[in-house]
């Protein structure tokens, strides 16, 4: 499953960064595309405006077919509370960019990628092409909530893989 998570990231936070190169956020000193993994990042109780912010939810395995089929639920959190030009008053609109950016990048094809394995990037080693393919489907946006000053929403994306003998 950790193989699938890893490749459905690297293929959104490409995608995203190439649809707006200008929607980027500062982590610790250093500038990243505009979408974190909550569980691979430091605790924090600040919310960042204008990223996403990807967790995983529901985890379901069909162990019907010849290898399990897992299908995950990515939940995508985003808010934002507009620009200070603007007082905020342009913070619906925003957030409609916002969707219209997460939905192209979702909807872009091809929708799968071969599965990878990142682990050894930590060792300096390249990522490695797995056996079979991750897929997902569009994504299903939430209703708009105000929190304070800001407008936020979750999206989410059913992604797919199938469980490779040895795989984590």
């Amino acid at each position: 499953m950790q193989n699938a998570k890893d490749t459905f990231y690297e293929i959104l936070r490409g995608r995203l960064a190439a649809l707006n190169p200008q929607r980027t956020i500062v982590v610790r000193g250093t500038v990243r595309p505009g979408l974190l993994v909550d569980e691979n990042e430091l605790l924090t109780s600040v919310d960042l405006p204008d990223c996403f912010r990807l967790d995983w939810g529901e985890l379901q395995v069909d162990g019907e077919g010849a290898l399990p089929r897992v299908t995950m639920q990515c939940v995508l959190a985003y808010e934002t509370a507009g620009t200070a030009l603007n007082g905020g008053m342009d913070r619906g609109r925003l957030l409609a960019a916002m969707d219209e950016e997460l939905q192209a990048a979702v909807r872009m094809c091809p929708q799968f990628a071969a599965k990878m394995n990142y682990a050894g990037l930590a060792n300096g080693t390249a990522a490695v092409s797995m056996s079979t393919n991750i897929w997902w489907g569009d994504s299903v946006f939430g209703k708009t909530v105000v929190k304070d000053d800001r407008l936020a929403r979750t999206a989410t994306v059913a992604v797919m893989s199938y469980q490779e003998t040895g795989e984590l």
